[in-house]
């Protein structure tokens, strides 16, 4: 007992003074929990998938200077270090990266219940008018849309659409500014070009973008003044290049990337502020999106009857009994033709750029293009939609290898809808699950020396093509939510591509960086555009 005593004496001689402290002040415990609120905020999104590999994470901007560092190359990087299936916090919310061909399939097809959604990254969040077009839409709504008007994209229907896009295609070809001398940007070219295809087969309408220049202050057909032209690319270039995906975005994508619960806020705030970045892009929106409008009202008004574009398509889906009222009000159409309009021109434009770019510095891959396109018959002959896709091999390749050089789409964004099991993995709902075709396209377990521009490896007797993973290469996407106007794409930019290569040909511009620079966004854009020089053909009728 004494023995107790003596040990238990300093201690409760010890404890005494405890008694006495003063009373913790409410402003500290108001503190403390709001920084606790603030960690749990920021961390708990990493709780659900700790147990997945990645780099160490930096508090607030988690990997961010990561992708600041190496660009899109970045998840190609992270792929080699951590596997197939990695975390990548972009800021506060982590993503779970899938660099994998098998386990793209799980998730885009045999697991697509339940990860049929995208999540909304931080650059849509600030627009909320590409939330509601086809590409972020959700459940129910997104399947509505998609059925009704998938049809445009069928093979029957491309068909149709092929004399418009033969003659706006003709017409902005017909005389590039050719000199060996002087460069053209050629990026801000083939949006012009993309445009105006995607106006005509969607709109039915002429923005006249792409037709030569006519003398200063005059009137294009269909009433756009060169001024009204000039600004209408420039808002487009905007529109398509201010949505980043990394810290040099507005101050509301930055912030949405950081505390997304105070993006939106911020982002009503400062749109309203003139000058500010949210500002810029909210006026350019609006401008577009006026545009448009008027369009759909124009069309609305009118209703041909025998109008196959994709907006009489979304007019009568409308009007008709089996799709529900509330599925294209007129702000879900506005949305989509927005949405076509950006989509359907940026990643063609891009796709195109790159295939010059990379045609001009390899001259047997040139040679062998003229070799095939002349081959085909006299020039003034034009493909029809099944020559487009059966009688241009060596033309495949070469957009099947550009596409995989330069992936214009490098992540494809989902979110589990519920509880997965992927890649021995367990995640929760709600989790982030990237696809990454843009890393795969660099494994060179599936492309052997991925850093060479080498169209053979897509021919089909290859031995290369016959044993890669077939999904190995998806720059649509994968599964159900995949590009629905892949076929649409292909058929434009062979067509395109035929009549350059008929009439010219592209070098390089020495005021040209190399490496491209590249912007990082929701696609990839070339930061200073692809300046070229082009040079008129010899009419050539047949080549043997």
């Amino acid at each position: 007992m004494a023995f107790s005593e003596n040990t238990l004496q300093p201690v409760i001689g010890a404890a005494i003074p405890l008694t006495t402290l003063p009373p913790i002040s409410p402003l500290i415990l108001t503190m403390l929990a709001l920084l606790a609120g603030a960690l749990l905020y920021l961390y708990t999104p990493y709780w659900g998938v700790r147990r997945l590999p990645g780099p160490p994470t930096v508090p607030l901007v988690g990997h961010l200077p990561l992708l600041a560092k190496y660009g899109p190359d970045v998840f190609s990087v992270l792929a080699k270090r951590h596997g197939p299936i990695f975390r990548f916090h972009m800021g506060r919310q982590p993503i779970v990266i899938v660099a994998d061909p098998e386990l793209c399939r799980e998730v885009g097809i045999k697991k697509f219940k339940d990860v049929s959604n995208r999540s909304i990254p931080s650059p849509i969040s600030a627009s909320p008018l590409h939330q509601k077009g086809l590409f972020f839409t959700r459940d129910t709504r997104w399947s509505i849309m998609r059925n009704s008007i998938i049809s445009v994209y069928q093979p029957s229907h491309l068909s149709y659409l092929l004399p418009s896009m033969q003659t706006v295609i003709d017409s902005a070809t017909l005389s590039l500014p050719s000199s060996e001398e002087e460069d053209i940007t050629f990026s801000n070219l083939s949006l012009q070009l993309a445009t105006d295809v995607i106006g005509k087969a969607a709109f039915g309408f002429d923005f006249g973008l792409s037709r030569p220049r006519s003398a200063a202050g005059s009137v294009h057909e269909g009433g756009h003044s060169d001024d009204q032209v000039s600004d209408f690319v420039k808002q487009h270039i905007y529109s398509t290049t201010a949505l980043k995906m990394d810290l040099s975005g507005s101050f509301s994508i930055v912030l949405g990337l950081l505390v997304p619960i105070l993006q939106e806020p911020f982002r009503q705030i400062l749109r309203r502020i003139p000058g500010t970045t949210d500002w810029k892009v909210d006026q350019t929106n609006q401008k577009l999106s006026r545009r448009l409008d008027g369009i759909v009202a124009k069309r609305m008004k009118e209703k041909e009857p025998g109008s196959k574009d994709f907006l009489s398509l979304i007019l009568r889906a409308r009007e008709s009994e089996t799709v529900p009222k509330n599925a294209f009000t007129s702000d879900y159409i506005s949305a989509l033709a927005y949405e076509h309009l950006l989509a359907g021109s940026a990643t063609t434009s891009f796709t195109l750029s790159s295939i010059l770019y990379l045609v001009a510095e390899h001259p047997e891959v040139e040679k062998k293009l003229f070799r095939e396109i002349d081959g085909f018959g006299p020039h003034d002959v034009t493909p029809t939609s099944h020559d487009l896709q059966h009688k241009f091999p060596y033309l495949d390749q070469v957009i099947k290898e550009a596409m995989r050089f330069y992936t214009v789409s490098p992540l494809v964004a989902r979110e589990a809808s519920r509880e997965i099991e992927l890649g021995g993995y367990h995640l929760p709902k709600g989790t982030w699950v990237w696809l990454a075709p843009g890393a795969i396209a660099k494994d060179p377990k599936h492309f052997p020396e991925p850093e060479k521009f080498c169209p053979e490896r897509f021919d089909p007797d290859c031995d290369e093509e016959k044993q890669r993973h077939p999904y190995a290469h998806i720059p649509f996407g994968i599964g159900p939510r995949a590009c629905i106007g892949k076929k649409f794409a292909i058929q434009e930019i062979k067509l395109s591509l035929i009549h350059l290569y008929r009439r010219y040909v592209f070098r390089h511009s020495p005021n040209m960086e190399k490496p491209l620079a590249l912007d990082y966004g929701i696609v990839l854009n070339f930061k200073h555009g692809v300046k070229l020089r082009v040079i008129k053909r010899p009419c050539i009728h047949l080549v043997n």
